[in-house]
């Protein structure tokens, strides 16, 4: 019976090979497409086309008005694309296959796909700053450079790119294919979510599918990114992890000085030796309990005198032993 099968628990089983998406011909044909269907997004609204007449017509119809009793459930649907709320669970649940598997790339994919949506939906937000539902000023204008920020919608691009990446990192082509469906429900119900509170055009939704998709097809032109990035920190990592064992090494070989060293002492003969003896224990900065008291009690004593011919203690103030005395017999 093996025993080392438990030494195994604490990490999963790692695929035998991991296979990392490539921009493929597909791909790219796929990336150029969707592209092409976000310039015409933005240049319907740009012109006010037949898309804006829709989505005032969406917004004059007033969803949340028509089907009240949604109202209350999707106020919480909704937050599936707030992108603070969706980015701790997504980091959660990818941290622990990091630890599991002993990668980083799937923290290191989330944070470029969250970079690559801040800087591409913020800066068309911010370019043409459109007004939303409940600020527009105008019937029938595009209420574009207004001050605004909902254009492409924030809420549904995060959605797509969130639950996306889930897919996205899928190691099984089953697992692939169910997170890509429930990613999709997830996505195209917080866009619809939104144009039902009023919070944003229908246009806006449409953008943001669009930008959420943009990002997750780019993702293969940043794996090699994300592998140089992976490798350098795990060489950080190593070398601190050498320069502790480095610094642990003489703590271990020097565990803090000398060993002590325990000096026998020899029997008191006679009254001079016997004084001695009691100066050099009184008078020592040791503490009685030390080596040295140690000493004495693992020693045989000598054989028993009598008390008159013992030494007299000295004073506390002297370190040498006084003469000793002729003892008189009588």
């Amino acid at each position: 019976m093996r025993t080392d099968i438990f030494a195994r628990l604490d990490r999963e089983p790692e695929p035998p090979k991991i296979e990392i998406p490539r921009m493929s011909r597909t791909r790219a044909t796929l990336f150029g497409g969707t592209l092409a269907i976000y310039l015409a997004i933005v240049v319907a609204v740009l012109a006010s086309s037949w898309l804006v007449t829709l989505d005032w017509k969406i917004m004059l119809f007033r969803p949340y008005q028509q089907w009240r009793q949604l109202h209350a459930f999707l106020d919480y649907f909704v937050v599936l694309g707030q992108r603070g709320p969706t980015a701790v669970m997504i980091a959660a649940w990818l941290g622990w296959r990091s630890w599991r598997q002993h990668t980083l790339r799937p923290l290191l994919v989330l944070g470029a796909s969250l970079l690559l949506l801040n800087v591409t939906v913020g800066a068309v937000k911010l370019g043409l700053g459109r007004l939303g539902p409940h600020y527009a000023t105008q019937i029938g204008s595009a209420e574009l450079f207004a001050g605004g920020d909902i254009f492409p919608s924030g809420h549904t691009a995060n959605a797509v790119v969130t639950w996306g990446i889930l897919a996205y990192l899928a190691t099984t082509p089953r697992a692939r294919r169910y997170l890509s469906i429930g990613s999709s429900v997830v996505a195209l119900g917080v866009g619809a979510t939104t144009v039902y509170l009023g919070t944003h055009w229908l246009s806006d939704v449409l953008l943001g599918w669009v930008a959420g998709l943009l990002i997750l097809l780019a993702l293969p032109w940043f794996e090699p990114t994300i592998g140089r990035t992976e490798a350098a920190v795990f060489t950080v990592r190593e070398r601190w992890r050498e320069r502790r064992r480095t610094a642990a090494e003489p703590a271990a070989a020097d565990p803090g000085g000398p060993w002590p060293v325990i000096v026998p002492q020899l029997p008191a003969q006679e009254g001079e030796d016997a004084g001695r003896s009691t100066v050099g224990t009184a008078h020592s900065g040791r503490n009685a309990t030390g080596r040295n008291s140690t000493a004495q009690l693992t020693q045989p004593r000598p054989h028993a005198t009598a008390r008159s011919e013992r030494t007299p203690t000295t004073p506390a103030g002297s370190r040498r032993p006084p003469r000793s005395r002729p003892v008189t017999g009588g």
